[in-house]
Parts: C-alpha cells; sequence; structure tokens
C-alpha cells in the first residue's frame, strides 16, 4: 500500500530561506581533501578497494595484516575437529567467517523480500529494561530476551535447534519534492518465523542490523574522546536543532563504563571488544573476555553441546588470534576520494553545507598522537561523521536502547568510501537495516534532528540533486 507524504510549500519555502546562510562557499578542492584517512589512503577504486592495508603500513606489518585477514575471511568449523586452531562453531550462530557478513570488507545488505536467508544482517533481540537487572544492563547495555538472549542465531549445529529465521516485508512510502519528482521508499517489517524454543517474550524489541563497511576503523579509534565530545551538544544550548551526544558503554576489559564509538548506536568503545561480541553472537566462539557460548538458560543442547575450548580451558579464540584480526580491523586502509576538482562535485558539496548535513556528519578530525599503531597517529582524516547519537525520527526509529541511546537515536555513520559501495559489495543498500536502496532514498529517511536538512534537500532541483550525489559518491 502506498502513503503519500506533502510537505506545505510555505513551510518548505520557510525552511530553505533559514538554511545555513553562513555556509562556507567551496570553489576547489582543499588541500590534501582527496587523502581522507591522510596518509594511510589507499590508492585503490574496485572491487578490492576496502580490502588493502594502510599505505603508509611496512612490509613487515604487512604480514600480520595478511595473517588476521586470513583469520577474518577464512571458515570455522564445528568442534571437535583436527582443525584445532579454527573449530569450536557454534552451537548457535548466523554465518562461519567475517568475511561472509562484511563481504569484501565492505556493506552487508537485508535478504530478499520473503527470502530468509539473512547472511549479512543480524537482528537484535531486547526486553523493557528492568531495575531487577541493572547489573546486567549496566554492563551489556540492553536487557536480553529470556529464551532467545539479544542477538537471533539463524544457523545451528547439529542436535541443536536454530532459533528461528527472519524475513523482511516492505510496504511502499513515496516522497515528493518541491519539483514534482516523485521517489518511493520502502517501509520494511520484520517477521520472525519457526521459532526453536518457543514464544518470545510479548514485549520484546526486534531490530535489523546490516553489516557496515570496515575501513577507517583504526582511525576512528584513534580521535582523541575530547575531540568527540567537543561537537557535543546534548541540551541544544546553540539552538540549532541538532543535539548530538556520546553513548557510555561499559568496556569489558577495563571494568568501566567510557565512551561508545562503534556499532549502530555507538554500543562498542573500541575494536577489540567490537571483535569479540562478533565472535560471541554471530559464530558462537568463545575469546578470553566472553568464555563461555551464547546459549540461554532455556537452550539446554545449545549448553551440552562440544566446544573447541582448549584442555586448560583456552578460548576458542586464542588472544593471539584476536590480536592479529584486531590489528587487521585496524588498519584496513581508507581509499581517496575521486574528482575532487570537478566542478559539480564542487557544488554538490557547497548544498551539502548549505542543506546543514555537516552538522552531523563533522567533515575532518585530526587522530591523537598516541594511537594504538602508530601508522594512524597524527593523521588529518575526512570521515564525515561526529561519531555521536542523534534523534533520528519515528521513521528510523527501533524502540530499542543500548546503554545511553533511546529507541530514535542512531550514531552518524561515516560516509567515506560512499561512493564505492556498489563496487565493492554489489549493491547500494544504506541504513542500519538496509531500506534505503541508493543515497538519495537515505537522505529522505532522515527525520528527527536531521528533519530540516531533509527538508532543504527536498527543495532541490533535479540539477541540484546530481550534485549533491556527485559530491557523495565522490567520498
Amino acid at each position: 500500500m502506498s502513503t503519500r507524504f506533502r510537505l506545505s510549500l510555505a513551510l518548505l519555502t520557510t525552511l530553505v530561506l533559514s538554511a545555513c546562510d553562513d555556509a562556507p562557499r567551496f570553489t576547489h578542492a582543499e588541500p590534501g581533501e582527496a587523502l581522507s584517512g591522510g596518509s594511510a589512503t589507499v590508492r585503490k577504486s574496485d572491487q578490492n578497494a576496502f580490502s588493502m592495508p594502510s599505505a603508509n603500513l611496512s612490509p613487515v606489518r604487512r604480514l600480520d595484516f595478511s595473517v588476521g585477514n586470513s583469520f577474518f575471511r577464512s571458515p570455522w568449523v564445528i568442534a571437535p575437529s583436527t582443525t584445532t586452531a579454527r573449530d569450536g562453531l557454534g552451537p548457535l550462530f548466523n554465518t562461519n567467517a567475517c568475511q561472509n557478513c562484511h563481504i569484501k570488507d565492505g556493506r552487508g545488505h537485508p535478504p530478499e523480500a520473503g527470502d530468509s536467508n539473512a547472511v549479512s544482517m543480524l537482528v537484535r533481540l531486547s526486553i523493557p529494561d528492568d531495575p531487577a537487572y541493572a547489573d546486567l544492563i549496566q554492563r551489556n547495555g540492553v536487557l536480553p530476551e529470556p529464551t532467545y538472549g539479544g542477538q537471533l542465531q539463524d544457523m545451528s549445529n547439529p542436535g541443536v535447534e536454530p532459533e528461528g529465521k527472519v524475513r523482511v516485508e516492505y510496504d511502499a512510502l513515496t516522497v515528493n519534492f518541491r519539483d514534482g519528482t516523485a521517489v518511493e521508499l520502502r517501509q520494511p517489517t520484520l517477521r520472525i518465523t519457526q521459532l526453536g524454543y518457543g514464544p518470545m517474550h510479548p514485549e520484546t524489541h526486534i531490530s535489523a542490523r546490516i553489516a557496515p563497511p570496515m575501513i577507517g576503523l583504526g582511525l576512528l579509534e584513534a580521535i582523541a574522546d575530547d575531540a568527540i565530545l567537543a561537537n557535543a551538544d546534548p541540551d541544544d544550548k546553540n539552538a540549532d536543532g541538532i543535539s548530538g551526544r556520546p553513548n557510555w558503554v561499559w568496556d569489558d576489559a577495563q571494568q568501566k563504563v567510557v565512551m561508545g564509538r562503534f556499532g549502530w548506536k555507538a554500543g562498542q568503545p573500541n575494536l577489540n571488544q567490537q571483535n569479540v561480541h562478533a565472535f560471541s553472537g554471530d559464530m558462537g566462539l568463545t575469546t578470553s573476555l566472553r568464555r563461555v557460548d551464547d546459549c540461554t538458560p532455556a537452550q539446554t543442547d545449545c549448553l551440552a553441546a562440544p566446544n573447541g575450548n582448549g584442555p586448560d580451558g583456552e578460548p576458542e579464540v586464542s588472544d593471539n588470534i584476536l590480536r592479529l584480526v584486531e590489528f587487521y580491523t585496524r588498519n584496513l586502509g581508507v581509499p581517496a576520494r575521486r574528482k575532487v576538482d570537478d566542478p559539480q562535485v564542487l557544488a554538490g558539496k557547497n548544498l551539502f553545507f548549505e542543506a546543514g548535513c555537516q552538522q552531523c556528519h563533522t567533515p575532518s578530525f585530526k587522530t591523537r598522537s598516541d594511537a594504538a599503531e602508530p601508522e594512524l597517529a597524527n593523521q588529518n582524516i575526512r570521515p564525515y561523521s561526529d561519531l555521536l547519537l542523534h534523534d533520528m525520527g519515528e521513521g528510523l526509529a527501533d524502540n530499542r536502547t543500548e546503554f545511553q541511546a533511546t529507541g530514535r537515536e542512531w550514531r552518524t555513520p561515516p560516509l567515506w568510501g560512499l561512493g564505492l559501495t556498489g563496487t565493492v559489495s554489489g549493491h547500494t543498500q544504506l541504513l542500519h537495516d538496509g531500506r534505503a536502496r541508493n543515497v538519495l532514498e537515505a537522505i529522505l529517511w532522515h527525520g528527527g534532528e536531521a528533519q530540516a536538512a531533509q527538508r532543504r534537500v527536498l527543495a532541490f532541483d533535479a540539477e541540484q540533486r546530481e550534485a549533491l550525489l556527485a559530491f557523495l559518491n565522490s567520498l
């Protein structure tokens, strides 16, 4: 069923006239603008553009990168196995290799409508917070669904029932530009079927998450907390309608609350913990930070299944493997921008600023001098993200909290590499659940704090829209 949204012309005109009158004007590329990752930027624009090591990584250190890549790409197997370095998969899992979700180190996608093969899309589960479980919520950020846990796992080892299957259905929504151009959006609805352990809690919150691209993560990790906090304005004291704020999350290794920066709601503080949680939730693999399989008390077959832990209690993913995978994920380089001096791209950059997009998609940062890897230190980078949470409106809301993030808040995703999504991943599906089929649709889904910017874009004519997209696709 199609639902049409029409904006008041008077309201739209008012918004356009009040749009960012003090926005800078760009007549040529800024110095170093093509080097999105500073001296770590890679010169690659083909299907392998997201899989290259940082350009300034030495040949010796590229060996560790290659070994980490092998553990990222190769499948894990069920224990017991003669392949003891890679056994322990499951008992419940979503995939058997990191690369299956982060295809070519790029972006995942939802299953086709009606298909239950959701290999590069996860489904998060939780129930409303309960003060009786305050300690669990502090450490996990959510209260997991009692029977199925915090993530629906649709695959399992023999003798263990998978948790269920997910299908995505879409309704059509139509948005009109001021010049009369209509764009059809798709509103997803998740259907979970074939539940293996009985019904879910009646108040279960369900949220789909596609795998994000892997580029530049070490550079984002190397941004100082103070630099991120400098852009926060949780009470909107400057009255610009933008109130970005950090997520404060639990650090498993440090055993304390720190600032989050990874994940769709900035729910993870660093790459190592992000990797640990992916090994556990996505593949059912234990580490020194998560030593038990991801089974709930109701899943007795899962709890009783064999695992790949060593005879002295060594986890399935050793600390050395974890270190190598962390090194790999830290050092995936960011591709250089294309056509930075193109007149249409520069015109689009001006429109990006005039619409106010840069208020959340912060163009640049400088990384810390004490970054975890020397190649990532003191780099002038251009991620186009503030790494803060923003209310994105009811249209994108999943009504699921995560630490400090509300059900309407999402972390601003970096835009670097955006224009190579189709080349690398074979599709251009965007946003947390892949509902947007292209960049323009993603813009039109913006609401909440981004509503004013979205409405300014709706006032652009066809030539302006093409220029804006040319700029975004140059990133």
